[in-house]
């Protein structure tokens, strides 16, 4: 089966003991079944503006990003396209600032509605969906209607690329942050970076921070948080492939703490990790940062 990845925007939009759901229509992935309003980020898209498109598209409603409310990834067989799809979505909470519920025409929903928290066990949901709204999750209905003719996925492009990373802002008992230097041959060699990487299929965003923070540094951490969502966009990014990418990559940073620090060591070979070290604030203040290990470093300052 193969393996491909897409990345989505949802809301969560309550109005007092309501919460907005869609159903998917004929031409979803599974007709019938309820979820939060959302979808697919474009190329280049911030996920904020991508929820707030959404939103648009299937309610009608105009809409406010007002907080992040979590990060999560699912891997759902589509078995009549043999592609195990793996989903990063990224979760607002959202307030209606305007428009006009109404259903989405010719689209992947079909119908919008304000759904009582009482009936919420009663309808077929999305698993992410149920998680969010806090009922049991429900087997996803296996699609057999002989009539159903879903369109392939379109090939993977050559020329761009999308990509779910994670990353931590993380310190330890005395304050030090820790950092990683982006090894030549890729994006912002010679800066100093926020200690993460690409998530690999059927992994959670958490669980890859991780994973990435023992190759890039042998540290064992535990994330205490999700400080935020951001996104990077380079047309023409020079990597290791020695050519020029259009990349997109949204990146999720959380808080995460090293309990008992060591020395830091980069066990990945050949990775694009130079080496890692840590630093006092003031030390690491004055470092070439990229822009992302910049921003979350100002959270820790008393002006942050």
């Amino acid at each position: 089966m193969q393996e491909r990845r897409r990345i989505g925007a949802y809301g969560v939009c309550r109005d007092r003991d309501r919460v907005l759901l869609t159903r998917g229509s004929p031409t979803a992935d599974f007709p019938g079944v309820w979820q939060v309003p959302g979808g697919g980020l474009e190329h280049g898209e911030h996920p904020a503006a991508a929820v707030v498109r959404e939103f648009s598209e299937e309610t009608g409603l105009s809409v406010e990003v007002v907080g992040i409310r979590d990060v999560v990834a699912d891997v759902i067989r589509l078995t009549d396209l043999e592609i195990a799809l793996h989903t990063d979505r990224v979760i607002y909470d959202v307030l209606v600032t305007g428009g006009r519920l109404c259903d989405e025409l010719h689209g992947t929903t079909d119908l919008v509605t304000w759904v009582p928290s009482a009936e919420l066990s009663s309808l077929p949901l999305m698993p992410f969906t149920a998680e969010l709204v806090g009922v049991p999750p429900t087997p996803l209905p296996e699609d057999v209607r002989p009539e159903r003719v879903r369109q392939p996925l379109p090939p993977h492009p050559t020329t761009r690329r999308q990509r779910f990373a994670a990353y931590g802002l993380v310190t330890d008992p005395s304050d030090r942050v820790l950092l990683a230097l982006i090894a030549p041959g890729y994006p912002g060699a010679g800066r100093w970076h926020l200690p993460g990487g690409g998530t690999d299929h059927g992994e959670q965003p958490s669980t890859a921070l991780l994973r990435e923070l023992v190759e890039e540094s042998d540290q064992l951490g535990r994330v205490v948080g999700l400080l935020d969502v951001s996104h990077w966009h380079n047309p023409a990014a020079l990597g290791p492939e020695g050519r020029p990418i259009d990349w997109h990559a949204v990146r999720a940073v959380y808080r995460v703490l090293v309990d008992v620090p060591t020395e830091a060591v980069v066990t990945e070979a050949a990775g694009s990790t130079a080496q890692a070290r840590w630093f006092t604030l003031a030390a690491a203040a004055a470092l070439p940062l990229t822009d992302l290990a910049a921003a979350a470093l100002a959270r820790l300052t008393p002006a942050g």
